[in-house]
């Protein structure tokens, strides 16, 4: 159909500095193992987390010192366009595309602040027409890769013919700080990564590229204090539950029945799953819901460790992955964000 949106392209992009998980853990030591009583009975989160290496936007002894507001919203302005302006060059170039040609952007990043925001700093730093639609959408948290596409693809079929820009970057690891020692910040600093993703998007086109299909969202009424930020003087805070995976097992799967079933569909008719990688327990987790279909989330796994949880863009880079080891049939998309909200929609290649 010629008004099915369609992935033209996707790119991604990691920042220059790169942690083994061992050197990081080595790090969380010295910032929080003289302030925390139970910090070696937490150590073993760090090999638990299924992360080998990641990729942050500053060498790995900046997150050592006390940092304010306004030295973490310079490392994010700087590092949020620098990864942005990589990852959409270079789907524009995939797609043979110039940056004129782009008629809207969708930007999404819930890890730092910038006003203008960051799709309007790239405008004529990468070239983008005057005229080009923004949509820069804060707050997705992890779910912001899944429901950001959704939302480009809504656009495209919204404007058809026009050529729609998706850019998602997190920079996860500012929210790394010396001034709080608790198990949430040792939970955090196993985790988190920098990354970023974007992805053109466009109706009417000759069928070429994957379909994006229908997309869905369901927030878990009384959950929203399972994941967000707190506002501290010296940057965001995170907000995790610990019981996020058992949320997975007991709640989720009734959710994407409910999804398919409305659209005349069963996760038997699925041929893979594409899946954000939150974490070694968040898979596994996943596995047992979706179970028998496991199809994709080794390639969820391999994004996990070789890049840790990047939040939003990590959907996308199992999206990648999948693309390129051949993907076929329709796949289900799936991210968990504040909210607590989880995203879902259908792709087929």
């Amino acid at each position: 159909m010629t008004d099915t949106p369609r992935l033209l392209a996707l790119a991604t992009a990691l920042p220059p500095h790169r942690f083994d998980q061992a050197d990081t853990l080595a790090a969380a030591r010295a910032v929080y193992g003289g302030r925390m009583r139970d910090f070696e009975r937490l150590a073993p989160v760090f090999p638990n987390t299924g992360i080998e290496t990641r990729h942050a936007c500053r060498p790995l002894e900046w997150y050592l010192e006390p940092r304010g507001w306004p030295e973490r919203a310079a490392a994010y302005e700087a590092g949020a366009l620098a990864l942005l302006e990589d990852a959409a060059g270079r789907a524009l170039g995939a797609a043979g595309l110039g940056a004129a040609a782009v008629d809207a952007v969708v930007c999404v990043s819930t890890t730092g602040i910038a006003t203008p925001s960051l799709e309007a700093l790239l405008l004529e730093r990468m070239g983008f027409r005057p005229d080009t639609m923004r949509l820069p959408v804060f707050g997705l948290g992890c779910a912001g890769g899944v429901l950001g596409l959704g939302r480009a693809a809504l656009l495209a079929r919204a404007m058809p013919g026009a050529t729609v820009l998706l850019l998602v970057v997190e920079l996860c690891t500012l929210a790394c700080r010396t001034a709080s020692a608790t198990p949430t910040d040792v939970v955090a600093s196993a985790l988190f990564a920098d990354g970023a993703a974007a992805a053109l998007v466009r109706t009417g086109g000759d069928g070429e590229g994957p379909a994006l299909g229908d997309q869905g969202e369901h927030t878990w009424p009384g959950t929203r204090r399972v994941m967000g930020w707190r506002v501290e003087e010296d940057g965001l805070g995170v907000v995790f539950a610990q019981d996020i995976p058992e949320l997975i097992r007991r709640r989720f799967r009734p959710v994407v029945d409910g999804f398919l079933e409305r659209r005349g569909m069963a996760v038997g008719d699925l041929a893979g799953l594409v899946c954000h990688p939150g974490g070694a327990k968040v898979l596994h987790a996943l596995e047992e819901a979706f179970a028998p279909l496991s199809a994709g989330l080794d390639d969820a796994r391999a994004v996990l460790r070789a890049c840790g949880n990047m939040s939003a863009p990590s959907v996308l880079f199992v999206l990648e992955r999948r693309l390129a080891a051949g993907m076929r049939g329709p796949h289900l998309m799936t991210a968990l964000g504040p909210g607590f909200t989880a995203g879902m929609m259908l792709v087929e290649a």
